[in-house]
């Protein structure tokens, strides 16, 4: 079974596990197919069409999955190898054990936010960007300059608190635990990690940082603190809702997966805590 753990306890040679295989999707192309994907939908997903990754209710379910396809890829390379999530809660700062040079890297330099240092540092050659919204070829950060703070712990048990999954109209205006842990309501949690890194992830193709799997594998963790807290509290909407994934509907682009299938993480993956 897989573990998911806190990258602040990953061992050195899990970390030189983990980054091995980031670094092989990406010498052997899979892994730009993946940030093709989440790009696609960020453009497509709009408040008032159809969506399917963000802005709507299937935004855990659809990153559920996403993150499953590349765990797996993951594991294609090293069995050996998880997920591993990054509590921002708790590691707050640019100078965490997350971005040393052996793991992920720092922040950019100031000029232009290239990183300089740690395995997916420009320089290196093994982490040129293809799937881009400028010309820039190299991966950017700037950490705290988009917003200055993370999110507290207890700003999320602010939105854990929550009863209800979602709720009309179901998108980034919604209230109800999905939106405001998607932030675009409320305390603002997801969206302000994001903004909070900067670069690459800041756009629709933050998948370019490798810090984009351990940020929504902590919001997958979320997910299943809600669902523990709220026992009683389904996935919403049920059925005939126009524009967004119903219970029992397939989400895009796999078109073989409903919410309804993945509300339980156990039968794939655990967590090192509760």
């Amino acid at each position: 079974m897989t573990v998911r753990k806190n990258q602040a306890s990953l061992t050195a040679d899990e970390k030189r596990r983990f980054v091995a295989a980031v670094l092989e999707l990406k010498r052997n192309g899979r892994y730009d197919a993946f940030v093709t994907t989440h790009n696609a939908f960020i453009v497509g997903d709009t408040d008032n069409g159809e969506r399917t990754g963000h802005r709507s209710p299937s935004f855990l379910p659809w990153h559920r999955r996403f993150l499953l396809e590349f765990e797996r890829a993951l594991q294609s390379v090293d069995a050996s190898v998880a997920l591993p999530y990054w509590d921002w809660s708790v590691d707050r700062s640019p100078r965490s054990s997350l971005w040393a040079p052996d793991f992920l890297g720092g922040t950019g330099r100031a000029r232009d936010g290239r990183v300089s240092d740690g395995p997916f540092a420009a320089a290196g050659g093994n982490w040129p960007i293809a799937v881009r919204v400028d010309g820039r070829t190299f991966l950017r950060r700037a950490l705290g300059a988009g917003v200055r703070e993370l999110p507290t712990r207890a700003e999320v048990d602010s939105v854990l608190a929550m009863p209800t999954y979602d709720m009309a109209p179901w998108n980034s205006g919604s209230d109800g635990f999905r939106n405001h842990l998607e932030g675009w309501r409320g305390v603002n949690l997801h969206n302000r990690v994001h903004v909070w890194v900067g670069g690459q992830m800041a756009t629709g193709v933050s998948p370019n940082d490798p810090v984009f799997w351990l940020h929504h594998a902590y919001i997958d963790k979320l997910w299943a603190e809600w669902q523990r807290r709220h026992p009683e509290a389904g996935y919403l909407p049920a059925a005939g809702t126009p524009g967004v994934v119903d219970l029992h509907e397939t989400m895009k682009p796999w078109n073989d997966t409903a919410p309804a299938d993945l509300l339980d993480h156990t039968p794939h993956y655990t967590f090192d805590t509760a």
